[in-house]
């Protein structure tokens, strides 16, 4: 792995977290990647995972993975066109089938030919993905606050819409945000995000009070940077991705749901858990993002999950 970005230095926080190194990696078409890790030095002695991130998010969204005694070996990258990464030449070159091949793409730059998969939201599907066309190499599927395709059928699950309304309902809201986004970015990117406004949005109900705020105001001001009608492009092709078979998937796995999640329904974590073999879920009282809300919690599970597949 030969680094090509610098890295953003060490900087001290309330939570004495890692900041992430960032390099370079090119996919199979030719996309440049912004790939990132929390252990460039390799001097975490724990299992080196792949972080199947969420739509559009960054490693701030994980403070878990960034503590320095978090015994995780991070690899993950920024989707196309987000953070550091450039876009496709083909803009049709997004969505799950894309994000995949880039999944690949950070394990060979890497060196690292198997390993467990963390996937969260939208990177649940990719990770699934992924396991399904190389299941050479992967050792483990560990979820958070996602399910296996067909996603947007999922959402708005506590609402008790029928599934066929739910899909149509955030497809085509979808759809209005990115003949919308040109006018709306401008406003998006500069909007100020301080402690007030974390603490507003964490007590929406969208989402709940967060472990760590200050990690938060970072990720949220590196998502917001992404042009809303871009990010909006990549959603509606990930809409793509239907439910996968999980007849052909033959590795431990978990599921991770938050009870209230509005982007992500647990019920339908719960059924895939069901469906395979080696599986079990777990849920907490929480939302789509309950990382960040409960991060010792689960990162916790997620180490009991590394230990059973090493």
């Amino acid at each position: 792995m030969s680094a090509t970005a610098a890295t953003n230095g060490s900087e001290s926080t309330a939570t004495s977290a890692l900041e992430p190194f960032f390099y370079d990696v090119t996919s199979a078409d030719g996309t440049r990647l912004q790939a990132w890790t929390n252990d460039p030095d390799f001097r975490v002695d724990g299992p080196t995972v792949l972080l199947c991130n969420g739509l559009g998010t960054n490693a701030w969204s994980w403070p878990a993975l960034l503590a320095p005694d978090c015994g995780v070996r991070v690899l993950s990258w920024n989707h196309r066109g987000t953070g550091g990464s450039a876009r496709p030449l083909n803009p049709s070159r997004v969505g799950i089938d894309a994000f995949a091949e880039d999944a690949i793409a950070v394990m060979n730059a890497a060196g690292v030919t198997r390993a467990p998969l963390i996937g969260w939201s939208m990177g649940v599907n990719t990770m699934f993905e992924v396991a399904l066309r190389h299941p050479e190499r992967v050792s483990g599927l560990f979820a958070v606050a996602g399910v296996p395709g067909g996603t947007f059928g999922t959402m708005l699950q506590p609402t008790r819409l029928p599934r066929l309304v739910r899909e149509a309902l955030t497809v085509n809201a979808s759809r209005l945000m990115k003949y919308a986004g040109a006018a709306l970015t401008p406003i998006a990117s500069h909007l100020p995000v301080g402690s007030k406004a974390i603490a507003v949005i964490s007590h929406s109900g969208f989402m709940f009070p967060l472990a760590h705020p200050e990690l938060a105001q970072k990720a949220v001001k590196e998502f917001l940077q992404t042009p809303i009608e871009w990010y909006f492009h990549l959603a509606l092709h990930t809409h793509r991705h239907q439910r996968i078979s999980l007849s052909k998937i033959d590795v431990p796995a978990v599921f991770v749901a938050g009870k209230y999640d509005l982007l992500a329904g647990p019920k339908d974590m719960l059924t895939a858990a069901e469906r395979l073999r080696d599986s079990s879920y777990v849920e907490f009282v929480g939302t789509h993002f309950i990382q960040m809300e409960k991060p010792d919690e689960v990162h916790a599970e997620l180490l009991a999950f590394l230990e059973r597949v090493e």
